[in-house]
């Protein structure tokens, strides 16, 4: 399958040899906050008093903290924030960093009890071998769920607006770039050389993808631990 063309620019200080920050579109930032749909995101704001490790509650801040006028006007944040979620037999995956995959069937099979024009008809299953909660027979009459229609070239998808560019901690704290936060960030991370500073731009693929989720449990450094140390030490994404 091919993958999209995602990229990050990353600021990394080699002096400290860490990253300072990253500039990302909208495709990374869709990514970031679609993560939270995946069924860990159901457990965020049972962590928001208690707190949570590493950098993953930093999405969820973030999307709390982003004004609304960054955001798709069919985003509710609550949505994000407090997912309900819906296993299949699908699987879950990141449709929005994947987004020229296209699925190779158009619906997803569903089934319904045989006994129509009764209270049968409120139920539907994933599976052809469900009992009805009304009749108790074998909901096995099959029905198609039909794809919405593909949204026109002028209706973005994902959750925020494009021709925006974000930056990207490296705790993934996400916000609106400008060039007052730019030089804000700068001094507060005390950038004495700038000849110390080096932009270097990442593409982002499944392997990265992978990284960036595990990482974001433990890691208040996952760009850097992601893109920086994985550079410096290419042999341990070698297999054994």
């Amino acid at each position: 399958m091919e993958e999209t063309n995602v990229s990050l620019k990353l600021l990394i200080d080699r002096e400290s040899q860490r990253v300072l920050f990253a500039e990302a579109g909208k495709e990374f930032i869709d990514f970031l906050f679609h993560s939270l749909a995946l069924p860990i995101g159901t457990l965020v704001p049972l962590f928001e008093k208690q707190g949570i490790q590493g950098s993953f509650g930093n999405i969820y801040e973030s999307i709390k903290n982003l004004g609304s006028i960054y955001l798709q006007p069919s985003v509710n944040k609550d949505t994000l924030l407090r997912p309900k979620v819906h296993i299949s037999g699908g699987g879950t995956g990141l449709p929005l960093l994947l987004q020229n995959i296209e699925s190779s069937s158009t619906f997803m099979k569903l089934y319904s009890c045989p006994r129509s024009g009764s209270a049968c008809d409120a139920y539907l299953a994933y599976d052809f071998s469900a009992i009805c909660p009304s009749c108790k027979n074998v909901m096995n009459r099959e029905k198609n769920m039909v794809d919405p229609p593909t949204p026109s070239a002028s209706t973005e998808r994902g959750y925020v607006k494009g021709l925006v560019t974000y930056t990207v901690m490296d705790d993934l704290v996400v916000k609106p770039m400008s060039t007052i936060s730019t030089i804000t960030l700068l001094n507060k991370f005390n950038v004495q050389e700038f000849g110390a500073l080096e932009e270097k731009v990442v593409n982002l693929g499944m392997d990265e993808v992978v990284k960036i989720l595990k990482a974001s449990l433990y890691s208040k450094s996952v760009l850097t631990d992601v893109f920086l140390l994985r550079m410096s030490r290419p042999e341990e994404d070698e297999p054994a």
